[in-house]
């Protein structure tokens, strides 16, 4: 786990959006959610559940943003 991915992941968590969390970094959305999934993928737990319009933790990304 890297820091840059555990401060992209509590702007999301903070503003449960992609776009917002991302213009809050001054970073590309794609290239966000590209180090949220690595993240994810690292850890072996999704941390949000996504659709077309609603992004909200998990257990385990509740569990995360505790402890970030």
């Amino acid at each position: 786990m890297e820091l840059r991915q555990l401060r992209y992941f509590v702007a999301v968590a903070d503003t449960l959006n992609f776009s917002r969390a991302a213009e809050s970094m001054f970073v590309s959305q794609s290239s966000l959610s590209k180090q949220i999934s690595d993240l994810e993928q690292e850890l072996g737990v999704l941390l949000f559940r996504r659709s077309k319009h609603n992004v909200e933790l998990t257990e385990a990304g509740l569990l995360l943003m505790d402890e970030a």
